[in-house]
């Protein structure tokens, strides 16, 4: 009997994504938060009996009165309780599905900690019984979905992801399927960062806008304006010398009064994104641009790994999908590669010629949604349910089995 397909779900910090592997995109994408109505003289402030169940909400739905939690901190669990009604709600609710009969496909981040799994399995396989699941870390798939820009020659489970959502942005080693987990780092600069600046920028220039819209409004403008340059004086130039080309008009409505404003956007569209090339625009404790915290995450890997880690920078999440954003990276990664080179040939006298390091940064039409697309992409494959860690294992061998899960590399 044919398997029925596998549910992917991608729970993020910001926002949730979830369907049924062979998707190219996700069924459901909505904020990762939870809806419960405060009760003053209640342990935790909350309740958990009787029909207090149905006073539960999640992602947009939340009515009034009600408080708004997070059951994730950093991609970290951290409210198990939040978290399994989050779940029912998302099997049940959303995907309209019996859990019986899917085998489940779950994400989590780098450096999760071992107890983590064990709690999850115990959630899925106790709560949902489900007959299979597999727990897959979020660089590994977004290495995968990075396959539809690749030959299949060419696919590897080698590279260093460069995973940039709304809250925080990573830069991940991982070499064949495992993560390098000591030279993780991450950057303070995300999407929202990149929404408050150019926040900051409409205000100090333009009037016409609500301030209660104007988060918003820089929202909008950041996803539907902006741009990464290769070089800012020169965008500047470029604005002062043709400002009918390149100002764009932004036209909104006052939620209250119902009138139409217009704003003109200028420098913001480029000044945004800039902030991850020179952080100090918007963040003066953090001056490390992007580009230089991922020379330095792969020169920090065994000296083995750095030619295929440099060759194999892949973009994920919804903040790397600015224009050029990719051939900026690439141009100022090889820059530093060839200064570093440069200055050791200068070092030994030219008697030590090192060999041409390539640099290249994979983009593709699956950015946004890379983590659950390569869930979708590997939940699809015929071998997938040989991989999932199964209930009958669980009831032989309890929770302990799902500390560590199979890679998927001998799958290609």
């Amino acid at each position: 009997m044919a398997r029925m397909p596998t549910a992917v779900v991608d729970v993020g910090t910001g926002y949730t994504k979830l369907g049924f592997a062979g998707n190219s995109e996700p069924q459901f994408i909505f904020p990762s938060q939870i809806a419960v109505r405060e009760q003053a003289g209640v342990s935790n402030n909350r309740t958990y009996k009787g029909v207090d169940d149905l006073d539960f909400f999640i992602g947009d739905e939340m009515p009034p009165n009600y408080a708004s939690k997070w059951p994730l901190r950093h991609g970290i669990i951290e409210d198990w309780d939040l978290y399994e009604r989050f779940m029912e709600q998302i099997i049940f609710k959303y995907l309209r599905a019996e859990p019986e009969d899917h085998y489940f496909l779950l994400t989590e981040p780098p450096l999760n900690p071992p107890e983590n799994r064990e709690y999850l399995a115990e959630i899925m396989f106790e709560s949902f019984n489900v007959p299979g699941m597999y727990i897959a870390v979020q660089a590994v798939l977004a290495l995968a979905a990075s396959w539809t820009a690749r030959e299949s020659g060419e696919r590897c489970l080698t590279g260093t992801v460069v995973d940039s959502g709304d809250g925080v942005t990573h830069v991940i080693p991982v070499a064949e399927g495992y993560v390098i987990g000591s030279c993780i780092k991450h950057i303070p600069i995300a999407g929202r960062d990149i929404t408050h600046f150019i926040q900051n920028l409409i205000k100090d220039r333009e009037f016409g806008v609500p301030p209660e819209q104007s988060f918003e409004v820089a929202k909008a403008i950041k996803e539907r304006f902006c741009y990464v340059c290769p070089d800012i004086a020169k965008e500047f130039r470029k604005y002062e010398t043709d400002v009918v080309k390149w100002v764009k008009n932004y036209t909104g409505f006052n939620s209250i009064t119902k009138k139409k404003f217009e704003i003109d956007v200028g420098h913001e569209r480029f000044m945004g994104p800039e902030i991850f090339f020179h952080p100090e625009f918007a963040n003066p404790d953090f001056t490390t641009s992007i580009s230089d915290v991922v020379d330095d995450v792969i020169a920090n890997c065994p000296i083995d790994t750095r030619r295929p880690l440099y060759g194999n920078i892949v973009l994920s999440g919804g903040s790397t999908m600015f224009k050029d954003f990719g051939r900026r990276l690439q141009r100022d990664v090889n820059k530093l590669i060839n200064n570093r080179i440069k200055l050791s040939e200068e070092l030994s006298g030219g008697k030590m010629k090192a060999k041409e390091m390539k640099v290249e940064v994979i983009s593709h039409p699956m950015q946004r949604y890379a983590v659950w697309f390569g869930g979708s992409l590997l939940g699809a494959t015929p071998e997938f349910g040989t991989f999932c860690r199964t209930k009958l294992q669980y009831e032989e061998h309890g929770p302990s089995i799902c500390r560590h899960n199979p890679v998927f590399g001998s799958m290609f």
